[in-house]
């Protein structure tokens, strides 16, 4: 470009971008979706596969075992993936439409679809006498579980959506809670039950391995129900990262350090811990709601007019 002068100027243009970079960018919560999914097929060939060892003759129940134990294993490593590509998707502004839904997918497939399927294997589906009214209702309860998980999670996108519509009179959603059980918490348990014990209950006895089948089918149909219900669990998502000091950081290698120790205990105990929390979150919080209720009746009396 030439200027009245006669000087030549180089031409001006804008620092290109870094698209290759930046498509790297938003491409890894998607892989982490992706090994979530693949969690979630590893789990179901597992447990098919050891579903198949304990029909033939001579089962080998600790092979068997194995199988139900590396399921458990599976969707216990999915809940990690799946926390990781939401938060790392937040972390680098990545968040994108199809990640979404890609995410509600796996979610259907890995801590729906494969717990119903490991807890019928591992549990009822060989215990109880095939065509039974009990073995039946087992296969209703598995089937409801996968339907209130895929029902949770079609819910939570259509909350999630609700700020970006605040025009057409939609409450706006508290980001710190869930509302219902999360789907992953809900295959978390199935998960660390069977990881606790991976032995399955056939193994016990006719008459105890009946008595937990029946056990089972009841937490499973209580799961079910939590997970539509309109309980509120808190979400975490604001752990670490506001407040980066090494407290958290000490205490986050610390539960690292004892889930590899003792995973079998461990996680177990991590699920029940948030799902009593918040079961008794709810409760605390009637009884608060009912004591303001009370305070507000009687304040409007003990105002006392002289004539």
């Amino acid at each position: 470009m030439s200027t009245a002068s006669g000087l030549q100027l180089e031409p001006e243009y804008p620092n290109p971008q870094r698209r290759g970079l930046k498509k790297g960018v938003y491409l890894i919560p998607s892989l982490f979706t992706a090994a979530n999914i693949g969690m979630g097929f590893f789990a179901v060939m597992a447990s098919l596969r050891g579903f198949q060892l304990l029909g033939q003759p001579n089962p080998d129940i600790s092979w068997a075992a194995a199988y139900f134990d590396n399921a458990a294993r599976a969707i216990g490593w999915a809940v990690l993936f799946d926390m990781l590509d939401g938060r790392i998707a937040r972390l680098t502004k990545t968040t994108t439409e199809i990640g979404v839904q890609l995410d509600s997918i796996a979610d259907v497939v890995t801590f729906g679809l494969a717990p119903a399927v490991l807890a019928y294997v591992w549990g009822y589906g060989a215990s109880l006498t095939e065509g039974t009214p009990a073995h039946q209702f087992g296969w209703f309860i598995s089937f409801m579980y996968l339907m209130c998980g895929a029902f949770r999670l079609a819910r939570f996108n259509v909350q999630s959506s609700r700020p970006r519509i605040l025009a057409e009179g939609t409450v706006k959603v508290d980001k710190k809670s869930f509302v219902g059980l999360p789907i992953p918490v809900a295959g978390g348990l199935i998960a660390a039950i069977v990881h606790f014990s991976p032995i399955p209950l056939i193994n016990f006895g006719a008459e105890r391995a009946r008595i937990y089948s029946v056990l089972l089918i009841l937490l499973m149909g209580v799961l079910s129900v939590m997970m539509v219900s309109t309980l509120r669990f808190s979400s975490f998502k604001t752990v670490g990262t506001r407040v980066r000091s090494m407290r958290v950081v000490i205490f986050a290698l610390a539960v690292a350090m004892l889930i590899f120790l003792y995973s079998q205990y461990v996680l177990l105990a991590i699920v029940i811990a948030y799902i009593l929390h918040g079961l008794l979150s709810r409760v605390v919080g009637v009884f608060s709601r009912r004591a303001d209720t009370t305070e507000s009746k009687v304040e409007p009396h003990a105002i006392r007019h002289d004539g």
